[in-house]
């Protein structure tokens, strides 16, 4: 028996359509990592963009800290744990192409480390290796 209808390049284009819709929603609602696996991958994160700016803290001490437990640890250390997962639990708000975005950013990840968050340097910076400007 043939259907009632004819199998038109408009039908296949909205049927791949359908199905890359169905294949996002399935990405982003139904295969979600355990929220055990999100956790580690945070502290693993923070951690590691961290320790890249001498930040000394272990990972045991930044998950205590994101569990509201007291830690050993320079203030400054653990204001940059504490900023740092404020700004992961914003990213998706922030537009990267956006320079107010950008400084909402930095204003958040360096608040009461810096004397001005949220602002552009007004001032040259460099690296000193000794007593050298390479």
């Amino acid at each position: 028996m043939k259907p009632p209808y004819e199998i038109s390049t408009i039908i296949l284009k909205l049927i791949a359509s359908i199905s890359e819709k169905l294949g996002e929603v399935k990405a982003n609602f139904l295969h979600k990592p355990p929220p055990q696996l999100r956790k580690y991958n945070k502290i693993k994160t923070i951690h590691s963009s961290l320790s890249i700016e001498g930040n000394t803290l272990t990972e045991e001490q930044i998950t205590a800290i994101l569990e509201d437990k007291r830690v050993i640890g320079s203030q400054k250390d653990i204001n940059e744990v504490i900023n740092a997962n404020r700004v992961y639990d914003r990213i998706k708000k922030f537009n990267p192409e956006s320079d107010k975005s950008f400084l909402d950013a930095h204003k958040i990840l360096m608040n009461g480390i810096i004397n001005s968050p949220g602002k552009y340097r007004s001032k040259d910076v460099g690296t000193i290796h000794g007593t050298k400007v390479p």
